[in-house]
């Protein structure tokens, strides 16, 4: 192939969620509201997370980290998606294409690994409660942070690597609402299947490694307090379960997709909206009607809007009048 071949196209086309026009507008409020509650719900967390002391705490940092991560895992493709269901021709420039892969691998990226780091603060707080300050320091905190980021940049990195120099000369049409990786290998202008194993091993890698270390972590937590109180077992109980929950509605998806079908690398479109959109949406209501201290502090927050905001009112009231 010649290299005049190589970068003959500059665009590709998406093809959405559905090519029904009719269906689209409706579409686009439903997911408009969505992508609406997510910034608002985790917002509200990092909001509330950052205002209340007596939430200063390491478990709290990581969830208002997780809650930013969300937000940013919502926001790589969904307001492309929405913009795009209001016109014709839902096409995205080669650079921005490659922006999506990139972003979308950091930021998944980096919250498998924010997870597992959510998890090991949850074996120190209920398996060495005695050090549990002493372990999760504010320094160590932020250190587990970067970490997950520099783990998602890594990632995206490598995934990246395998498609910036593909030649593409050709079809042009990916079945998604973004441009995911192994939907746009297959568009390359020569035989990818080594290209797409080894995408699918990087980022099934990745994905199966901090599933293990999760379910090892929690697992480990479970049995350390089977022989404790019932108390104990119980808000162990409590506490694990919004953290199981939210790695299984995380995790499904993304090991479904990179992990469980070798033979075939289409990406289903239901999986891929229920992890950019459904996941980032359901974990801020998961941890907090599961959480009395969050709502505590989210009750006290809105007490003090709304008097700081009668008060602000009765001020401007006595200025004009």
């Amino acid at each position: 192939m010649s290299e005049t071949n190589y970068s003959r196209v500059t665009e590709f086309v998406l093809l959405g969620l559905s090519s029904s026009k009719e269906l689209q507008p409706l579409l686009f409020v439903i997911f408009s509201l969505l992508y609406l509650a997510i910034l608002l719900g985790n917002f509200l967390i990092i909001l509330t997370v950052n205002s209340d002391s007596r939430l200063h705490t390491p478990m709290y940092f990581l969830l208002a980290n997780l809650s930013f991560i969300d937000m940013c895992v919502a926001s790589f493709a969904t307001p492309k998606m929405l913009s795009d269901l209001l016109v014709e021709h839902k096409t995205i420039s080669f650079d921005a294409c490659l922006a999506q892969i990139f972003f979308v691998h950091l930021f998944t990226g980096g919250e498998m690994v924010l997870l597992v780091s959510m998890a090991y603060d949850r074996y120190v707080a209920i398996c060495k409660p005695l050090h549990y300050m002493t372990i999760m320091s504010r320094r160590v905190c932020i250190i587990l942070v970067l970490i997950s980021w520099f783990v998602g940049f890594v990632h995206t990195t490598s995934q990246l690597a395998f498609t910036i120099n593909l030649p593409f000369c050709g079809p042009n049409e990916v079945d998604s609402f973004f441009c995911d990786l192994p939907l746009v290998t297959k568009l390359a202008c020569l035989d990818t299947y080594v290209i797409s194993l080894l995408i699918v091993a990087d980022s099934g890698f990745l994905s199966l490694s901090s599933f293990l270390l999760l379910v090892v972590s929690y697992t480990v937590i479970l049995i350390t307090v089977r022989n404790r109180s019932a108390a104990s077992m119980a808000k162990a109980r409590s506490t694990l379960t919004a953290h199981i929950t939210v790695v299984i509605l995380f995790f499904g998806p993304c090991i479904f997709i990179y992990v469980w079908p070798f033979s075939s690398y289409s990406v289903d479109k239901v999986l891929a909206v229920f992890y950019t959109i459904f996941t980032p949406i359901l974990n801020p209501a998961i941890y907090t009607l599961r959480n009395k201290e969050m709502k505590t502090a989210m009750s006290k927050l809105k007490s003090r809007t709304l008097s700081s905001a009668q008060n602000y009112g009765i001020r401007v009231f006595a200025i004009t009048h």
